[in-house]
């Protein structure tokens, strides 16, 4: 990273405690640039057990902010988190879909919300995923961290053109152990500060109670795909995912869930160990977003979840942002509603992503 370019820049960070925000501060101070800071606060809606924005967190971010001597901001985003990126989450579970929150607070929240109220007053806004850019052509592209289990392109994969423009990721180009390494040699407060997981405002509150919590149960039938046998009674399609084997409670297995009827309210399941109903290598993405402009998609790498692995496949466009994904490989688990993030044949540089569809995309119905 040219950080000559960025000394006339007005930078805002996004520090949240954790050591990776925490070493993106050391990354710009130690380069002659001080960030104003700002943390952001979405917290529960009502219960504070669902706080995972803890006091500790905003001791953390207090401590390195003065390190440093940058000024610290509280932005409170609460509202528009449970207003936008709840209510996002609850519209596709209910739906059948399978959502992903974190790629919508990055598009909704980190980038939209706080850029609203504050961001905007900044030429840039610095955090610290593990992701990079870079400009061909006046053109900016998001681009692969070279650690490919901690890079979250993924997660960046719908944020808006704009959005892209505005970001910096000062520790993307670093591996995960060579972020603790600076963190350790530094004395950070946070050096040894094991990564958050799972959704942050869920705190100790399981998925499943979350879901609970807004859409209740609707009990129906669990049925075996291949015989039509009954096996049992679910609580709610909206607890289950494609592809998921465990939690499911029914003798007799192990079962995978295959399908979702939504209209008749039947979970499908299949019997055995990766049974090859649990497979497909062909599906279709609807409302696909380019992050930096349309490029031809025909031969592409491709991630279905947050993993480390990429997989290749020949994409066909069907409509106005509707493609047909032909994988090279059979996948476990595509599930409409996820994401498919797209990449060049190299999964160097993204070019963004779309929801995988229940069958077909609309357009071709």
């Amino acid at each position: 990273m040219n950080y000559d370019l960025l000394r006339d820049k007005k930078i805002a960070l996004l520090l949240s405690g954790g050591v990776d925000s925490a070493v993106v501060l050391h990354e710009l101070s130690s380069h002659g640039l001080q960030p104003d800071c700002f943390y952001i606060k979405i917290g529960p809606e009502e219960d504070e057990e669902w706080d995972c924005s803890s006091e500790e967190d905003m001791e953390m971010a207090t401590a390195l902010a003065a390190r440093y001597g940058c000024r610290l901001s509280v932005v409170d985003c609460h509202h528009e988190y449970w207003d936008k990126v709840t209510r996002y989450t609850m519209e596709k579970v209910r739906a059948g879909l399978t959502p992903n929150p974190d790629v919508m607070c990055n598009r909704l929240i980190k980038f939209g919300a706080f850029d609203e109220k504050r961001g905007h007053e900044y030429d840039l806004i610095a955090t610290g995923h593990y992701a990079q850019t870079e400009i061909e052509d006046g053109k900016k592209w998001l681009c692969t961290s070279p650690d490919p289990v901690k890079d979250q392109t993924d997660f960046l994969a719908q944020i808006e053109g704009w959005q892209l423009q505005k970001a910096l990721f000062p520790i993307g180009h670093y591996m995960k152990e060579e972020v603790r390494q600076i963190a350790e040699r530094e004395h950070l407060i946070n050096a040894r500060r094991k990564d958050s997981q799972g959704i942050c405002f869920l705190g100790k509150i399981n998925y499943n109670e979350y879901i609970r919590r807004y859409l209740g149960d609707n009990p129906g039938d669990v049925v075996e795909l291949e015989t039509g046998k009954l096996i049992g009674q679910h609580r709610g399609l909206w607890f289950h995912t494609i592809g998921q084997r465990h939690g499911l409670g029914f003798g007799g297995g192990p079962w995978f869930v295959v399908r979702k009827d939504i209209a008749a309210n039947v979970l499908y399941v299949s019997k055995g160990y990766e049974p090859r109903t649990a497979y497909r290598d062909t599906f279709a993405v609807q409302a696909f977003h380019f992050l930096t402009e349309e490029v031809e998609m025909t031969e592409v790498t491709f991630k279905i979840r947050h993993t480390p692995e990429f997989h290749t496949a020949r994409m066909e466009k069907t409509g106005d942002g509707c493609y047909i994904v032909y994988s090279d490989e059979m996948l476990h688990g595509v599930a409409p509603g996820q994401f498919c993030v797209v990449y060049d044949r190299q999964h160097h540089r993204c070019y963004g992503s779309g929801e995988i569809a229940h069958e077909e995309c609309p357009q071709q119905k």
